[in-house]
C-alpha cells in the first residue's frame, strides 16, 4: 500500500465510528466488526477477508493515540483548503491531487525522502517535506551538553564547595579555532545554495526548501581542512574546570553549569555541563530535606532534672536547653542550624534525645538508685483508672 492510498483511506468509516469517537467506542466497534468478519466465520469469502484486513488496519492506527493524532493531522493537511489550487482551465477551485506530491501513474515522483517514505508511516511524510531542514539547519548551532559526576563529602554538599573537575569531551580545535579550515585558509561560500544552506525543490504544485547536499546545510565549503580536527572544528581533549557546587545539594541531584558543555558550531553558543552529585554519608548527621538530624545520648539525671548541653552543627556547636522530664525519643529543634535552602532560608537542626542506660553500676551508684526507688513517684506501669472508688 502506498502512502497516497494510506492517506486517502477513511479509517473512521471503515470502523463505522464518528471522527470524534472515544477510544472505548473505537474498541467496541472493532471487536464487533472483527467477530462478524473473521475468516473462521466466513470461509472462502474473499470479500469478508479483505474487509477484515481493512478493519484490523484501521484499528491499528486509531487505537494508538500518537498514530491517530498524526493520521488526523495528515488528512486535515492534505484535504484542507490550504491544499487547494486554481484549475488550469478556469477560475474555479480544484482539489489538490495527492499524486502531485507522491507520484503519478506516469512515473513522476517527488524528489527527496517523500518518494521513498515507507507506507503507513505518517512521520516519514512530514519528515520528508519539512523535517530535513531541522536536521541540518544552516548557521550557528548550539553545542551539545556534557554530563559528569562529582563525589562530595556531607559537609561539602551542605555548605557548598568549589572543586576541580577533569573532563574528557569535545572542545574547540585550537589549531583552526573552530573554523575547520587549515590555518591560513578560510571556508568558501557554497556555490549551490550561495551560503543559505538551503535549496528549493518543486514538488507538484508546491515548492519546498531542503538542506543543500553540497555543503550539508552549512552554507560553506572547506577545500583544505584542518589537519588536527579534519574539518570538524572540534577535537576531544581533557580539560580541568573549577566548578562551584552550591550549598544544599542532595545525593543524585543534577547541577547545571551554563556554557561549559561542548562548543557551538559555526559561531553558535556552547552547551551546558551537568554535574551529578554523589554525597557521602556522615558519621554524625543525617538529613531530612533541609533539616539536619542528630541523636544525642543523655543520662537519666540530665533528662529528669533538665540540663544544658553542647550539640554540634556544621559550623561549630550551639547550646541546647533540655527541659526537666524530657522523655527518651523526644526531638528538640534548633532553628536556623540546618541546610541552606535555595531560596536563601536555612533548615533546622533536629536533636533527638536518647537516654543512656549504664550497663555497669558502681556500689555508690547502685545504693543511690535503690534509695531513689524507695521515694520514686507512682509506678509508670500502674493502670490509670477513673471514676469513683467503692469501699
Amino acid at each position: 500500500m502506498s502512502t497516497k492510498d494510506w492517506l486517502e483511506k477513511d479509517y473512521y468509516a471503515v470502523l463505522e465510528v464518528a471522527k470524534d469517537a472515544s477510544a472505548e467506542q473505537i474498541k467496541k466497534s472493532y471487536r464487533r466488526l472483527a467477530r462478524a468478519l473473521h475468516p473462521d466465520k466466513n470461509p472462502d469469502n474473499k470479500s469478508a477477508e479483505e474487509r477484515f484486513k481493512q478493519v484490523a488496519e484501521a484499528y491499528d492506527v486509531l487505537s494508538s493515540i500518537e498514530k491517530r493524532r498524526e493520521y488526523d493531522e495528515a488528512r486535515a493537511l492534505f484535504s484542507g483548503s490550504a491544499f487547494r489550487r486554481q484549475s488550469r482551465h478556469g477560475g474555479s477551485d480544484a482539489t489538490f491531487d495527492l499524486s502531485d506530491l507522491f507520484g503519478t501513474p506516469g512515473g513522476r515522483t517527488t524528489s527527496g525522502a517523500a518518494a521513498g517514505a515507507a507506507p503507513g508511516e505518517f512521520g516519514d511524510i512530514f519528515g520528508a517535506m519539512f523535517g530535513q531542514a531541522s536536521r541540518a539547519t544552516p548557521g550557528p548551532r548550539r553545542g551539545g551538553d556534557i554530563e559528569t559526576e562529582a563525589k562530595l563529602d556531607f559537609s561539602e554538599a551542605a555548605l557548598g564547595v568549589t572543586l576541580p573537575l577533569r573532563l574528557r569531551a569535545p572542545g574547540v580545535c585550537e589549531t583552526c579555532h573552530g573554523s575547520g579550515a587549515k590555518p591560513g585558509t578560510v571556508p568558501t561560500t557554497c556555490g549551490i545554495c550561495h551560503g543559505s544552506g538551503f535549496v528549493s525543490q518543486n514538488q507538484g504544485a508546491f515548492a519546498f526548501s531542503e538542506p543543500c547536499r553540497q555543503c550539508q546545510g552549512t552554507g560553506t565549503l572547506i577545500s583544505d581542512p584542518c589537519p588536527d580536527c579534519r574539518g570538524s572544528g572540534g577535537v576531544t581533549k581533557t580539560r580541568t574546570l573549577k566548578v562551584r557546587i552550591p550549598a544544599g545539594v542532595s545525593d543524585g541531584q543534577r547541577i547545571r553549569i551554563k556554557g561549559k558543555g561542548q562548543p557551538g558550531q559555526r559561531g553558535g553558543p556552547p552547551g551546558d555541563l551537568y554535574v551529578i552529585a554523589h554525597v557521602a554519608q556522615d558519621q554524625v548527621f543525617d538529613r531530612q530535606g533541609d533539616n539536619l538530624v542528630i541523636t544525642v545520648p543523655l543520662t537519666f539525671p540530665e533528662v529528669a532534672l533538665g540540663t544544658e548541653i553542647e550539640v554540634p552543627t556544621l559550623n561549630g556547636s550551639v547550646t541546647l536547653r533540655v527541659p526537666p522530664g524530657t522523655p527518651s525519643g523526644r526531638t528538640l529543634r534548633v532553628r536556623g542550624k540546618g541546610i541552606n535552602r535555595s531560596d536563601g532560608r536555612v533548615g533546622d537542626l533536629l536533636v533527638t534525645i536518647d537516654v543512656a542506660v549504664p550497663k555497669k553500676l558502681s556500689h555508690e551508684a547502685r545504693e543511690a538508685l535503690q534509695a531513689y526507688a524507695t521515694v520514686a513517684p507512682e509506678n509508670p506501669r500502674t493502670p490509670q483508672t477513673g471514676g469513683a472508688h467503692h469501699g
